[in-house]
Parts: C-alpha cells; sequence; structure tokens
C-alpha cells in the first residue's frame, strides 16, 4: 500500500516558501505521493443566500495542474488530483496540460477525475452543469486516445476534434486516470472507466457497499476488479497514533492500494504544524 499525504490546499496559504518546505518536509518522511483537491473558484454566501457548500470565495486554492508543474522541478513524489473537476474545463486542455505535468514530473502524474457539485462554478466556467456526468463519460475514452495517437480525429456530444493531436506526448501512454466516486451512477462509472477510484466511505458496510457497485460495473464490461487501484484516506484529527494506525490497517485490510494522510481540518495552524503531524503519522502509516 502505497503512503501519500493530502496537500493542505484550504490551510498552507500562498507562501511558495510553506509549498515547498511542506513537499519536501513529505519526501524525507518517506511518503510517496501528494495528492491535491481543487476548486477553481468559490462561491459569495452573501450573494448565494442558500448556500450550503463546504467551500466558499475564502477557501484557499492552488490551481492543481500549475502547482504539479512548479513541484516537477524539485520534488520525486507522484503528482495526484483528487479529483480535478473535467467537466468543466474543455478535454483537450485537460489532455494537454496533464501530458505537459507528466513530461516534467518524468512520468509522476495520476489524474483523479470527477464531475464535482459547484453549479456557481460550472456557471461561470461556461460548462452545464446537469450534463457533467455524460460529460465525463465522453472525455475519459477522449483523453486516453489524446495521450497515445499522434492524431485524433473524434465527433461526440460535446467534443469535436478533426486531425489534431498533442506534442509533447505524456510519458506514460495513456496517464492513468482515477475516479472520485460516491453515488452509484459514478461508482460505476469508476467501474467502466477508470484505473482507480477514490471512494468517499470508510471501511465497512459503507465501503463494502460501494466495492460491490464499482466490481459488478468492471465485471460487466470484462475487466478485472482486482486490476483496480483503490485509495483510502486517514484523518490527523484527534492526533491519535494508534487510532491512525488501526484505520490504516482497515484499508489495508480492504485492499486500499494507496493510502493518504490528511491533515486538513485538525487545528493545525502553521505549514510547520503540518509538518509535525505528518512526521508523527509517518511511522504507524509505513512510509518508506
Amino acid at each position: 500500500m502505497q503512503i501519500g499525504v493530502v496537500f493542505p490546499q484550504t490551510e498552507i496559504g500562498p507562501d511558495p516558501g510553506a509549498v515547498r518546505a511542506y513537499a519536501e518536509a513529505a519526501v524525507s518522511f518517506g511518503y510517496r505521493h501528494l495528492l491535491t483537491y481543487e476548486h477553481v473558484l468559490g462561491a459569495d454566501p452573501r450573494v448565494h443566500q442558500d448556500w450550503s457548500g463546504v467551500y466558499d470565495l475564502s477557501s484557499n486554492f492552488h490551481e492543481p495542474m500549475v502547482l504539479f508543474g512548479w513541484l516537477a522541478a524539485f520534488s520525486p513524489l507522484e503528482l495526484v488530483t483528487g479529483i480535478l473537476i473535467a467537466p468543466q474545463r474543455p478535454t483537450v486542455l485537460v489532455a494537454k496540460q496533464a501530458a505537459e505535468v507528466d513530461v516534467l514530473s518524468s512520468g509522476g502524474l495520476r489524474l483523479g477525475v470527477g464531475i464535482g457539485w459547484n453549479a456557481v462554478e460550472y456557471e461561470a466556467l461556461g460548462q452545464p452543469f446537469s450534463e457533467r456526468g455524460r460529460r465525463l463519460e465522453e472525455q475519459i475514452p477522449l483523453l486516453r486516445r489524446l495521450w497515445t495517437e499522434e492524431s485524433v480525429t473524434f465527433h461526440g456530444e460535446f467534443d469535436t476534434v478533426n486531425g489534431a493531436g498533442l506534442a509533447p506526448l505524456p510519458v506514460q501512454r495513456p496517464i492513468p486516470i482515477w475516479i472520485g466516486a460516491a453515488a452509484p451512477p459514478a461508482l460505476a462509472r469508476a467501474g467502466r472507466l477508470a484505473d482507480g477510484w477514490f471512494p468517499m466511505a470508510v471501511p465497512g458496510a459503507a465501503l463494502d457497499a460501494a466495492s460491490a457497485v464499482v466490481h459488478e460495473a468492471a465485471r460487466a464490461t470484462g475487466r478485472d476488479p482486482a486490476s483496480l487501484g483503490m485509495e483510502g484516506r486517514v484523518e490527523w484529527s484527534t492526533g491519535d497514533l494508534d487510532k491512525i494506525g488501526h484505520h490504516a490497517e482497515k484499508w489495508r485490510a480492504a485492499g486500499a492500494t494507496h493510502l493518504s494522510a490528511n491533515t486538513m481540518g485538525a487545528g493545525c495552524e502553521t505549514v510547520d504544524d503540518h509538518i509535525a503531524a505528518l512526521e508523527s503519522m509517518a511511522p504507524v502509516l509505513g512510509a518508506d
């Protein structure tokens, strides 16, 4: 089980020095990948008075692809989006940016994608919120073609490419695509189309039920469910290392191939606090 970290997007702030210190510390403690959440912009609750989203315009978010291009210059960490909201972006632009990150990181990108939940963001980016599931279904095979073929011609419901291609192509051909999934349609999509998935459930009955949907969809399309990666997450929370280690073992027993340590929302006030938490967790998680 590969151990990584969740980049504390909303708490690390805009200081590049702090971002670098965090990434370099993660490597020094033995973590193997850095996973980041994303939002392009946040809604203003004063305007959207019925707003109930987790994040708003006060929430700090570094843009993942720009961040990854910078990190690739000095960090060996695998770079993971968990997730990039692909349907609110032009597909060929996602393909181009991902290919460039993969080149600069020497094949170190894992592209997690999903449909998101923020209708305000979709509107601002000029994409229909109600069609995001169908759009992602079309995007994934097109992304793989753009990463593996010199010239692509494609005519779909949402995208049209006429005899065009990327240069340079990525190192990984294709780049691994993972899906963040909670609802049954998204779980089935992961089983049919993804190389791996990010559950929104913890080990136990809920994760077992979600895995059953993913695996059934995989088998229905002739895929081996055992070939799919799965990434869990453990929370720093109270700092109870015994509890964190026990939770990690439950993920291992559930078949997780990857696990990320998350320090967001745990009261860390500085980047040094986040780094100290990662250092404490590394031995019990088996980071190496």
